[in-house]
């Protein structure tokens, strides 16, 4: 039997006062702020979690993160995956609470530490934030972050073209290009086969060059 992915899975109908779910965003957003100004997201946001939260992300059409537990929260999430991004901010800007579901969603910047010739900083375009589900005692039972993947990905290729990204960041980029995921990645569903996509590329040629 298949596990139920966050994406998968439907809010229970549990309904906590609105003051104690405003408190917990307000604990959450100092708790960010803390984590950017000490850059140890682990010790400020890990206890904020039960101890068999489930956290993850989509990261493309066939690539998940996922992990399960405080503990893996703490060492591939917040750890791990943190590694390289020490001065970015994650700026949040805003805040959906349902107190009758006991969830919260919040929207958020990726923002690099790094500026354009004109000044400009290097931001994630596009919508991204992440969605929670609350179980009390000042703690998520499960994070579901989501962004403009196309968008990530045009940033991260201006970045190596300005020649900014950190050594960490590369290295884990040269990871991928080889084919390995990442610690918490796995694929959502078979690969197509070169086949497949050789064919799929040649049908999206003709329809850019013809129109049908």
């Amino acid at each position: 039997m298949p596990r139920r992915r966050i994406d998968s899975i439907t809010p229970p109908n549990k309904a906590y006062p609105r003051e104690e779910l405003e408190e917990m965003v307000e604990r959450w957003l100092q708790a960010n702020v803390d984590a950017e100004r000490d850059n140890d997201w682990t010790r400020h946001l890990g206890p904020m979690y039960t101890e068999d939260a489930v956290y993850g992300w989509n990261i493309g059409p066939n690539e998940e993160f996922e992990v399960r537990s405080r503990k893996d929260i703490c060492e591939v999430a917040l750890g791990y995956q943190m590694k390289g991004f020490e001065d970015w901010e994650y700026p949040y800007h805003d805040i959906i609470i349902d107190e009758r579901r006991g969830t919260v969603i919040g929207f958020w910047k990726q923002m690099a530490p790094y500026k354009r010739a004109d000044g400009t900083p290097y931001t994630v375009a596009g919508i991204g934030g992440s969605w929670f589900e609350y179980a009390g005692n000042w703690q998520w039972k499960w994070q579901r972050d989501f962004f403009d993947f196309g968008n990530a990905k045009d940033c991260f290729f201006q970045l190596a073209g300005a020649g900014v990204l950190s050594d960490v960041v590369k290295r884990k980029i040269h990871v991928q290009a080889k084919g390995t995921m990442l610690p918490g990645h796995r694929p959502i569903r078979e690969a197509p086969s070169k086949t497949e996509k050789v064919k799929n590329a040649l049908a999206m040629v003709k329809i850019a060059l013809t129109g049908r």
